[in-house]
C-alpha cells in the first residue's frame, strides 16, 4: 500500500505532489506535506485513485513540524484550537433509558441478595412495568415482610402496596438525577482520559444529559468515534449450576429462572449465569497485559478495590472447584446511512470469554485469560482509563478544514500585527524617545503572553487572537497615563529626572486599580466561561499581569538605562 500512495503522489509528469516522506506506521501509511493545500489536494488525489478507493480510507490529520534540535530541549507546538486547525466536533448525549436500566437492576440485585439471604422472603419474581418495578410473593404476609425490609434497605424508592401479594416500587426522581449526573460526570473524565492521546481534546459538559468533545487536529472521524464510544469491561459472574444442565431447552423457550440471566460462549453455544455481579470493571483499580509463564496465551492482570476483593474473596472460598464466568462487555461502534446522513450508534455485545472452575480461593489480584492479544491490549487500555457509566449517541458532528483554520490564523495575526502596528507609529510619533521605550514594552509584552501559555500548556483559540489585540490596547492605556503624568510633572517646573520618577510612582497607583478590576472580570469569564469564552479570558488575565509589569517596572527600567547619570535639560517626550 505504501508502493501504491507513493505512485499515486507522484502522478504523470508535471503532477507530482511534494511530500516529506511517506511511512508505514502503527498499521497506517503516513505521508507528510509541507502545507495544507499540498495536503487537501492529496487526499482527493489518494480517495479517488481506483486502487485504493472503497478499501481504504484517506484521513486528514495534523502533525507536528517542530525541529528535532528544538524537540531535543522538549520544545513542543503551541496547541491550537478547533478554530486555527481544523479538527472534529462532536455533541454526545448520555442515554438516559440505559442509565435507569442500570440503576433498576442494581436496587433488584440487592433485593434479590436480601430476599434469599437473612430475610429469608419467599418471593416470585421482580419485573419493571413502565418506571415502577413490581415485586411478586407468595403471600400476602410475605408481601407485608418485604415492604418492612425494603423500607430499611433501600429508601432511594417509594412503595405502595399493589393487587394482593404484590408491591409497586417507584424510584424517587431526585435518585434519578443524580444517577444520571453522575453517569454524565464520570463519561466526562473518562473521555478526557481516552482521548488525551490522540489530541488536545477539549471535552466540556453541556446541560444536563450532553458533552461536547473538540480534537483539534484530527480528521479522522471513524478513528475518533471508535476510541469516544469504545467501552471494553469485564464481569466476574458465578454460573447458575442448577438449571445450566437444561440451558440449551431454556435458550430455545426463553424461560429463564428470574434469578439468572442467558449469555453465549465465543463458540455460540448457551450458558447460564447468575445475575448478581461478583465484580466489575469499574471496580477494578489497575490491568495491565502480559503472556501466561506457563502456557504463553495473553492474560490480564487485574487488581479489584477494597471492597470488590472482599466480596470476591467470600465467594471464591464458598465456591472452590464450582465455575465462576468471566463476561466480557464491548459498545461496538454501527454506522448506518438514513436520507444520505451517516449515523453511527453503539450496540452493547457480551460474550463469556471463559467459565472455568475456581481452583483456590483469591482476592483482590487475579488474573484474566481467554483473550486474543488484540482483544487483551484493547481491555487492558479501556480499564486503565476507566469504563463509561452510561452509553451515549452522537446527536452532532461536524469536521472543520484545516484550510478554514489557516484562513483564521492568517486574520488573526493580521490583526495583531496591524494594531501592534499602529500603535508604535502613533506612540514614536507622539512621544518620540518615550514613544520608542513604549513599543519596546509592547514586544516584551506579546512575548510574555506567549511564553506563559506556551508553559502552561494553553490551547490558543480565535479568541484568544482577540485577547491578545486586546492586551495591547490595555498596555498602551497603562503608558499613556505614565507618559502623560511625566507632561504633567515637566509642565510644573520638575527636572526631567524628577519628571520621569515620580511620572512613574503617581501613574503606578492608577495603572494598578485600572488593571486589578479589569483583572477581576477577566477571571469572572474564566470561572464561569466555556470553550471561545475562556480561550478569550486566559489570554485577557496573562495580559494584564504582564502588561501591568512591562509598562510599571520594564519601561521605568529601560528610561533609567537611556537617562540615568546624564544632565538633562529636556525630554524627547
Amino acid at each position: 500500500v505504501k508502493g501504491i500512495v507513493e505512485a499515486v503522489l507522484i502522478g504523470k509528469a508535471g503532477e507530482t505532489i511534494p511530500t516529506l516522506g511517506v511511512v508505514f506506521k502503527n498499521g497506517r501509511v503516513i505521508a507528510r506535506f509541507g502545507d495544507v493545500e499540498a495536503q487537501l489536494k492529496a487526499a482527493d488525489r489518494l480517495r479517488e485513485d481506483p486502487a485504493l478507493k472503497g478499501k481504504y480510507n484517506a484521513s486528514l490529520n495534523l502533525a507536528s513540524t517542530v525541529p528535532a534540535w528544538l524537540q531535543a530541549i522538549k520544545g513542543r507546538a503551541m496547541s491550537l484550537g478547533l478554530d486555527l486547525q481544523g479538527g472534529v466536533h462532536f455533541l454526545l448525549e448520555v442515554d438516559e433509558k440505559t442509565t435507569r436500566d442500570a440503576l433498576d437492576r442494581r436496587l433488584i440485585d440487592a433485593m434479590y441478595t436480601r430476599f434469599r439471604g437473612d430475610a429469608a422472603i419467599a418471593y416470585t419474581g421482580i419485573v419493571r412495568e413502565g418506571d415502577n418495578l413490581i415485586a411478586s410473593f407468595t403471600t400476602p404476609a410475605e408481601a407485608d415482610k418485604a415492604r418492612v425490609e425494603i423500607g430499611k434497605m433501600i429508601p432511594e424508592v417509594t412503595i405502595a402496596a399493589g393487587v394482593g401479594t404484590t408491591l409497586t416500587l417507584t424510584i424517587l426522581p431526585k435518585v434519578l438525577s443524580d444517577a444520571l449526573d453522575q453517569a454524565v460526570n464520570q463519561n466526562t473524565t473518562t473521555l478526557r482520559d481516552r482521548l488525551g492521546a490522540l489530541a488536545e481534546p477539549v471535552v466540556q459538559r453541556q446541560g444536563q444529559s450532553r458533552i461536547v468533545v473538540q480534537l483539534p487536529g484530527v480528521q479522522d472521524t471513524a478513528a475518533a468515534k471508535k476510541i469516544i464510544g469504545a467501552t471494553a469491561s469485564l464481569e466476574y459472574r458465578a454460573v447458575d449450576e442448577t438449571n445450566n444442565i437444561r440451558v440449551a431447552e431454556i435458550a430455545v423457550s426463553k424461560n429463564v429462572p428470574p434469578e439468572s440471566m442467558l449469555f453465549y460462549m465465543e463458540d455460540g453455544s448457551p450458558i447460564l449465569l447468575k445475575k448478581t455481579v461478583i465484580a466489575s470493571g469499574g471496580e477494578l483499580t489497575s490491568a495491565a497485559v502480559g503472556l501466561d509463564s506457563q502456557n504463553g496465551e495473553p492474560e490480564v492482570s487485574v487488581t479489584l478495590t477494597a471492597a470488590a476483593g472482599d466480596r470476591m474473596l467470600d465467594f471464591t472460598t464458598k465456591n472452590v472447584q464450582k465455575r465462576m464466568a468471566v463476561v466480557y462487555d464491548e459498545n461496538v461502534p454501527v454506522t448506518t446511512t438514513e436520507n444520505g446522513v451517516e449515523k453511527t450508534e453503539f450496540i452493547q455485545k457480551k460474550k463469556v470469554i471463559s467459565a472455568p472452575n475456581i481452583q483456590q480461593a483469591f482476592g483482590r489480584n487475579f488474573r484474566t485469560t481467554g483473550l486474543g492479544l488484540d482483544e487483551a491490549k484493547d481491555l487492558a487500555t479501556s480499564l486503565k482509563s476507566g469504563s463509561l457509566a452510561a452509553p451515549m449517541k452522537f446527536a452532532q458532528e461536524r469536521v472543520i478544514g484545516p484550510s478554514l483554520g489557516k484562513e483564521n490564523i492568517r486574520a488573526g495575526l493580521l490583526a495583531v500585527s496591524f494594531s501592534f502596528i499602529f500603535v508604535l507609529i502613533f506612540f514614536g510619533i507622539y512621544y518620540k524617545t518615550f514613544g520608542l521605550i513604549t513599543g519596546v514594552a509592547l514586544i516584551v509584552n506579546l512575548l510574555m503572553v506567549v511564553a506563559l501559555m506556551s508553559l502552561m500548556g494553553s490551547t490558543l483559540t480565535l479568541p484568544g487572537l482577540a485577547g491578545l489585540a486586546l492586551t495591547i490596547g490595555m498596555s498602551v492605556d497603562a503608558n499613556v497615563l505614565i507618559n502623560e503624568r511625566i507632561r504633567e510633572e515637566l509642565r510644573r517646573g520638575m527636572s526631567p529626572l524628577q519628571a520621569i520618577d515620580i511620572g512613574y510612582d503617581k501613574a503606578s497607583g492608577t495603572i494598578w486599580d485600572a488593571n486589578v478590576t479589569a483583572l477581576l472580570g477577566g477571571v469572572a469569564l474564566l470561572a464561569f466561561g466555556s470553550g471561545p469564552i475562556q480561550g478569550f479570558a486566559i489570554t485577557l488575565c496573562l495580559g494584564i499581569l504582564t502588561s501591568i509589569y512591562t509598562a510599571v517596572s520594564l519601561s521605568k527600567g529601560i528610561a533609567a538605562l537611556i537617562y540615568s547619570g546624564r544632565k538633562l535639560t529636556s525630554l524627547a517626550i
